[in-house]
């Protein structure tokens, strides 16, 4: 297990090429059964370090399914690449 968070799921871990960190995604629980991913739900970007420590939010969006868990590193570990959506 990665994270413990009585108010969150997190998903979708990914190591960055130095293997210092982790970035993923979590939902507020309640928002969806654990298991589950659906789009169109607030989502959090989050970033921690590999060996332990605090999770820290870098972004708040509306995504999901499809979008935001497509998270990836850069080759130097210095940025994070995602798909976000807008909704009308």
């Amino acid at each position: 297990q990665m994270t413990f968070d009585e108010t969150r799921n997190s998903w979708f871990p990914h190591i960055s090429p130095d293997g210092k960190s982790v970035v993923f995604i979590t939902y507020y629980k309640g928002d969806l059964e654990p298991g589950e991913h659906l789009a169109n739900k607030n989502v959090e970007l989050r970033l921690m370090p590999a060996n332990g420590g605090e999770p820290k939010t870098l972004l708040k969006l509306f995504g999901g399914q499809g979008t935001i868990n497509v998270n990836s590193w850069a080759p130097d570990s210095k940025r994070i690449a995602f798909v976000s959506y807008r909704i009308n």
